[in-house]
């Protein structure tokens, strides 16, 4: 029989995350019970005592329970997300999401990268939906510069094209994934067949599937290719008996219905208390969409519908995206219509590197070429904050500057690090089954939890 000695003890007990883990019942003070069941944002004051008091309905002890893992390596936690669950039976009592198995510095590296090197950085946070992050971060840098107002209206445009079609790739490997989750298996090659489509046409224009470092402060990296309007228009007129195929498969389909009606329900009051956004929150029935509601590039200038629930279920959240991939082909339509002609960058010597072409004809331009990629530009003292709406809700960038032509303090507000905090009060009571349609319908993606 082996037997493990005191160091070997240590390095054992070393692993645990400390306070972050789920412990035992007998181990909680009644107010870090309370806490952890959802107290303040489910419970009227009445039930509140009867906890405090340890004469609650679901008053539960150590021997009738069982905390399991479940993750951090598990296909339905969508990347190295770890839930410890307290169980009885196969009702979840209490739930504890643990993050940092990913951890990447993100937010630091920046404070370590010229603003010119940034993209290659943010784009790498959010990998299902990275020209959301270049932008957020192009506008952020655009603001502190003070040349936001600036940008030729063609890279307004051609960036509202690429954030429209990465909605909706990511929605589409949302459809997927969820589809695979709750075993609709065919789902997942569909939806995976559709997003290929885009990331053909993303490959076509940045020469990257994804992270494309493509939106950059001042504008983009290139113009369109040859024929990019007619690639669009086969995307459109490919996709809508697609989407009518995915409402014959699940949205009608009584056992798709039966795994997420009533489940994972959260209120429009337990949403805003948590600061959710997205999806998450719209499904509640509160119609709050950045690109609407605090109008960025020219989204003021197109139509389009935000779309709503009424539950604030799994349903709800699956519904949504999905109309949300019609909604933003209902966009794109309209910037075909408004697509301008001009310069896809704004022509700003200490910004903007010189064309190539001119590298070989003068030196000054290749001397310029060189200081901006190696030195980069630098920015005026200040702070700022940019939001957008990215497929998952409101995606920020906080940058400090000190003058230098690096950020002196960098900070993302990513939409999964906020939402991940409802699945604790989402999957109360609820079975284990409904516990990986739960995780599915917030739809996170663990780089920008761990950025």
């Amino acid at each position: 029989m082996a037997v493990i000695d005191e160091t070997q003890a240590g390095l054992l007990h070393q692993t645990g995350e400390g306070a972050q883990e789920l412990r035992p019942r007998s181990e909680l003070t009644a107010k870090e019970l309370l806490r952890e069941v959802g107290a303040v944002l489910r419970m009227s004051e009445a039930e509140a005592a009867k906890y405090a008091a340890g004469t609650g309905d679901n008053e539960y002890h150590d021997d009738q329970t069982m905390i399991i893992n479940m993750g951090p390596q598990h296909p339905s936690t969508h990347g190295v997300l770890r839930l410890m669950l307290e169980l009885q039976g196969e009702t979840v009592l209490r739930c504890k999401p643990i993050i940092g198995y990913l951890h990447t510095g993100m937010e630091k590296t920046g404070e370590t990268l010229t603003y010119m090197q940034g993209g290659t950085n943010v784009t790498r946070m959010d990998y299902v939906s990275p020209l959301n992050n270049e932008l957020v971060f192009s506008l952020a840098v655009e603001k502190l510069l003070g040349i936001d107002g600036d940008i030729p209206e063609r890279a307004v445009w051609m960036r509202m094209l690429l954030s429209e079609l990465n909605r909706m790739s990511s929605h589409l490997l949302f459809m997927a994934t969820n589809g695979m989750d709750l075993g609709a298996v065919s789902m997942m090659l569909y939806g995976w067949r559709e997003r290929e489509e885009v990331l053909r046409f993303f490959q076509k224009v940045t020469g990257l599937r994804m992270n494309h470092n493509f939106i950059r402060p001042g504008g983009l990296a290139a113009d369109l290719p040859a024929g990019w309007r007619d690639d669009v228009l086969a995307i459109l007129d490919m996709l809508p008996p697609r989407l009518a195929e995915y409402d014959v498969l699940m949205t009608g389909q009584p056992i798709w219905r039966d795994r997420l009606q009533g489940v994972g329900v959260i209120t429009a009051q337990e949403a805003m208390a948590l600061g959710t956004t997205g999806p998450i929150l719209r499904s509640t029935g509160l119609a709050w969409d950045l690109r609407r509601d605090m109008p960025y590039l020219r989204y003021d200038e197109v139509e389009f519908d935000v779309i709503v629930g009424t539950y604030g279920d799994c349903f709800d959240r699956f519904a949504i995206r999905l109309n949300e991939i019609r909604e933003s082909m209902k966009i794109v339509r309209q910037i075909l219509d408004h697509m301008p002609s001009g310069d896809y960058r704004i022509q700003n010597k200490k910004v903007t590197p010189p064309p190539r072409a001119r590298i070989d004809e003068s030196m000054e331009a290749l001397i310029h070429h060189f200081k901006i990629f190696t030195e980069g530009f630098k920015v005026p003292e200040g702070e700022v904050y940019v939001a957008i709406e990215s497929p998952r809700g409101e995606i920020g960038c906080y940058i400090a500057s000190d003058g230098s032509s690096k950020p002196y303090r960098m900070h993302v507000r990513a939409p999964s690090f906020v939402n991940i905090q409802t699945l604790p009060h989402m999957m109360r009571n609820c079975l284990v089954a409904d516990a990986v349609a739960i995780i599915s319908s917030v739809d996170p993606v663990l780089g920008e939890v761990d950025r």
